[in-house]
């Protein structure tokens, strides 16, 4: 009785796992294979090749390309580097005779500028000079003589300090780079193109004349030659 049970049972757990699978089966995707015979992956591809194989005689990477010209040379004979360093020294040559001249170009520069600067200043004072000369002109033996005297005394100093001359005097002789002759006087007693009288005076800096002086000069008299 009791083997009787067991039998039934068992057939009811066996139909039960059958059932059961062939559920499974229904519901799985396609193409899934049944279960208990899924296979070892990549099994059934024998003589799969290795990557790279059968490919005999394959080059190793650079295999018969020509080597990079030797340093020193692009291979025409011509040296780069030292194409190069006569290109350096050549700009150096250069560079220093540039420097050169800038050193000797330099002090004539600031010579040529302060006498500019000097020259302007001197400019200016000139029209100051010509009318204290004027005023002590007309102030012959006035009280105020003795005041634009000394004013023009001051002048005289400022401009002397600053390298500044006065051109013309009574006596010296006619200069046409210094003098510059607005009137001629017969005078017998004084030697032909002297300077007699000073309308205006001149000046200079230096050796460099910024105004010539307006004089009188004497002619000697055609009797006395």
């Amino acid at each position: 009785m009791q083997n009787s049970r067991g039998a039934d049972l068992g057939e009811q757990q066996a139909r039960g796992a059958a059932e059961t699978a062939t559920e499974a089966q229904a519901e799985a995707p396609p193409g899934t294979p049944p279960p208990g015979r899924a296979g070892t992956p990549g099994a059934g591809q024998a003589g799969a090749r290795a990557p790279g194989a059968g490919q005999a005689g394959a080059r190793a990477p650079g295999a018969g390309q020509a080597g990079p010209p030797a340093p020193g040379g692009d291979g025409d004979g011509h040296d780069e580097p030292a194409d190069e360093l006569a290109q350096i020294e050549d700009r150096y040559r250069r560079a220093l005779a540039d420097l050169d001249n800038y050193r000797k170009r330099v002090p004539r520069e600031i010579e040529r500028r302060v006498g500019e600067a000097g020259e302007a200043m001197l400019r200016d004072w000139l029209d100051v000079v010509d009318s204290v000369e004027r005023a002590l002109q007309l102030e012959q033996q006035d009280s105020c003589r003795e005041g634009l005297e000394a004013v023009m005394g001051q002048i005289d100093s400022v401009l002397a300090r600053h390298g500044a001359t006065r051109i013309g005097r009574p006596g010296e002789q006619f200069d046409p780079e210094r003098h510059e002759a607005i009137a001629v006087r017969p005078d017998s007693d004084a030697p032909d193109l002297t300077v007699l009288d000073v309308q205006r005076s001149g000046f200079a800096l230096a050796d460099r004349v910024i105004r010539p002086a307006h004089v009188v000069v004497a002619r000697a008299d055609e009797r006395s030659r």
